[in-house]
């Protein structure tokens, strides 16, 4: 099991850490070259960054998860990056740093207008126009949340993982109900939000990324075959915002 980032890391890279609602995300670039990407669990407290960091290595973070940002803020080789160091209009005060990265990314990469779904923890919905203004977006819980939440939240309910195939849409035990019920419900609701958008914005580019993306594109181009061929994937999407803001 590797514990710290020699293993990826060199002097000649600089370092990007997104903290998430469930885990620290690290990736490295060497010049324009996204290298290498590393996931591991939250610091505990009292652990401090530099057991997992190589010495003198700059480290650039976002966070959404203010205990864990604490714990990075006396790292004197890190630089947070904020709301007001994203160029995009309208953003507002409790967005999430990791969304308007993500849609930075999205951005700079494809051409604005463009529309972002991040299918993390929360599977979220974020767009800005032609002219790299934020016109809001949206916020559920994701799959594998849902799941848990009928498992942990109900006395009769199993507590099931995430189905790797498209299930059928009426489910002939309670897991299968359960899958069904969670998975074409998204489905529909992200199908309603691309169409929405592209009554808006013709043409636009939409990228799905976050943990469970590239599944969700498979479960998308299964139901929804033409309309999940036009989907780009990007699962690093938030480093590539990130990227973009200190070479902007």
């Amino acid at each position: 099991m590797i514990t710290n980032l020699c293993a990826f890391a060199s002097l000649r890279e600089t370092i990007y850490l997104v903290i998430g609602n469930s885990r620290l995300h690290f990736a490295g670039f060497r010049g324009k070259e996204l290298q290498w990407t590393w996931h591991r669990e939250h610091l505990m407290p009292g652990e401090l960054p530099e057991k997992i960091v190589p010495p003198g290595v700059p480290v650039y973070i976002a966070s959404v998860v203010p205990a864990q940002a604490e714990l990075w803020c006396n790292y004197p080789h890190g630089r947070f990056i904020g709301l007001e160091d994203i160029p995009l209009g309208n953003l507002y005060p409790t967005l999430g740093v990791d969304r308007a990265l993500a849609l930075w990314g999205a951005g700079v990469t494809w051409g604005f207008p463009c529309l972002v779904i991040d299918g993390g923890t929360a599977l979220t919905f974020t767009g800005a126009n032609g002219d790299r203004i934020s016109v809001g977006g949206a916020i559920l819980p994701g799959l594998r949340l849902q799941l848990k939440s009928l498992g942990r939240g109900t006395a009769a309910l199993p507590l099931i993982g995430l189905s790797k195939e498209l299930p059928n849409r009426w489910g002939l035990d309670t897991p299968g109900a359960i899958q069904s019920g969670v998975i074409y419900t998204i489905l529909a609701g992200i199908k309603e939000f691309i169409t929405n958008w592209w009554e808006d914005f013709p043409g636009s580019q939409v990228v799905l990324t976050g943990a469970d993306g590239g599944l969700l594109l498979s479960f998308l181009r299964a139901r929804y075959p033409s309309l999940g061929e036009k989907v780009i994937i990007e699962e690093n999407l938030v480093f590539w915002g990130m990227r973009g803001i200190l070479h902007y």
